[in-house]
């Protein structure tokens, strides 16, 4: 599972690929780097929806997955693409997800910067006879 936070630029129409497969695409402008960066997610079926609620511009954090697959032409070259599949978006600064919700530890918001310190010493942690 991977986050991303930024704006959304741009939010596609949802497209019926086929009878039983529906997605639609979005971006997100990721501003955090040197280089600002246009990342396109996809959401699927049940998902697609999910988007009706935002708007452009909007600061979001977007929970997605990486996938990958291997399509072979009719001219036998093997190619491979990658998506990132989102599953759930949150408004930045407020408590309200779109999404299914998941449990367990990998849906805690975990930061390692914010673990304890063990080099960090405190006048309990002195030990120091002097």
């Amino acid at each position: 599972m991977y986050k991303l936070t930024g704006n959304i630029k741009m939010i596609s129409p949802t497209v019926q690929v086929s009878d039983r497969f529906s997605k639609r695409e979005f971006v997100v402008s990721d501003t955090n780097g040197m280089y600002p960066q246009d990342i396109l997610f996809q959401a699927t079926q049940d998902k697609c929806v999910i988007l009706d609620t935002f708007q452009n511009g909007e600061q979001v954090e977007v929970s997605f997955n990486l996938r990958g697959r291997e399509w072979t032409s009719p001219q036998g070259e093997v190619k491979y693409f990658n998506s990132l599949e989102a599953w759930r978006i949150e408004k930045v600064g407020n408590n309200q997800s779109q999404g299914i919700p998941s449990e367990g530890p990998s849906a805690m918001n975990i930061n390692p910067m914010e673990s304890n310190n063990s080099f960090a010493a405190t006048a309990d942690d002195d030990d120091l006879p002097f």
